[in-house]
């Protein structure tokens, strides 16, 4: 995936977003528009960059980026490292509804294709994320945005202080309204771009964010959060190939929420709708939520907020050389001596890719 250059060329048309739900001046950039990369083993076409008059380098030449790497503790902040063998897992452990967050290392067990890992690395400590708000901005959502909008602000602000995010405005093709940032007036500013029309581009904005997150994020966890009251009716790829493509990126956790309440969608439609949303969460360890109304939004945009903060993060490489291609199924078990039954919540694999290196970053609280 790609995206325009901050500084627009002349021969790109100017997009302009209708602002609605929340106020703002000064009036803010452009949007910048959101291509996404098919999965490698995808014969899928791209979907279009729209109104790009120049050309820009194919996402196919990219390499696919670096896995979230794992930092280390200490006092000063955290030290970004990398390790291109080891496989980084972001897991929630529950106790029934309940999380849990007194586990240690010696509690886990982690098996890949059912073969037991050895760990390397654990952290259960209040990691800065690297969000991607992905919110649906087609013609049925446009009474909705106001309290989405509030939601998805009120989750950022619930957040650790020393997260980034940005926003995504789709509906038949993806923009982003707001780049990486920690100031929620920027966000406000993103999320109020509102021209709610044309179709449900879906699959194709979540992998163009992902895409975005994983190459451009620089904080130790990257998570989506998709908006959406509907069924995809608009993207270049389909259900199988995106779940393929965040696999492969072999980081990003996706939350769904799903407005599919109301009587705008068949019952059929509801069920497609909430089964897509549903394998997209539990294939990358996320969760979907599905309100009966939208007061219930601001409450769901809390709960995702703790169990972002609560997850456990560990590492290990693998038994398999990287070089072995093919999907490779993860399971993570909890057992704590008078805890009872343990249920971890993680991704459920990964598709080992060449990643290239990156250099070592310091980051100061």
């Amino acid at each position: 995936m790609r995206l325009c250059n901050n500084v627009v060329p002349a021969a790109f048309l100017t997009i302009l977003s209708v602002s609605a739900a929340l106020a703002f001046s000064p009036v803010p950039a452009p949007a910048l528009p959101l291509t996404a990369q098919s999965p490698a083993s995808a014969a899928a076409q791209n979907p279009s960059l729209p109104h790009d008059a120049d050309p820009v380098r194919s996402p196919d030449s990219v390499e696919a980026p670096a896995a979230a790497p794992l930092p280390k503790e200490g006092k000063e902040g955290y030290v970004l490292r990398t390790n291109v063998e080891e496989v980084v897992l972001n897991a929630t452990v529950l106790a029934g509804n309940k999380i849990v967050e007194n586990l240690t290392r010696d509690d886990f067990t982690v098996f890949e294709d059912g073969v037991k890992q050895t760990l390397l690395s654990f952290q259960h400590t209040d990691l800065p994320v690297s969000i991607g708000l992905v919110i649906d901005n087609s013609g049925s959502m446009y009474r909705k945005r106001p309290s989405v909008n509030k939601s998805a602000l009120d989750l950022i602000l619930a957040s650790n202080p020393q997260d980034q995010a940005f926003v995504v405005n789709f509906s038949d093709e993806a923009f982003i309204d707001a780049d990486f940032t920690s100031d929620p007036s920027k966000l406000r500013e993103g999320l109020a771009h509102i021209d709610s029309r044309g179709g449900t581009a879906l699959y194709d904005a979540v992998v163009a964010s992902a895409d975005h997150l994983v190459e451009e994020g620089s904080r130790p966890k990257q998570v989506l959060v998709l908006i959406t009251d509907g069924e995809d009716n608009a993207s270049t790829l389909n259900l199988e190939q995106t779940i393929h493509r965040v696999q492969e990126l072999s980081g990003p956790v996706i939350y769904t929420i799903g407005l599919l309440f109301g009587d705008e969608m068949s019952r059929a439609e509801v069920r497609h709708a909430r089964r897509a949303l549903e394998m997209l969460s539990t294939e990358t360890g996320g969760m979907a939520f599905f309100p009966k109304s939208m007061e219930d939004v601001d409450e769901i945009a809390a709960e995702v907020a703790q169990d972002i903060r609560s997850q456990y993060t560990l590492g290990y490489r693998s038994t398999k050389p990287m070089s072995e291609p093919g999907f490779r199924r993860v399971e993570v078990k909890a057992e704590s001596k008078g805890m009872g039954a343990l249920t971890v919540r993680t991704r459920t694999g990964y598709f080992p890719v060449a990643r290239r290196e990156k250099q070592t970053v310091q980051a100061a609280q």
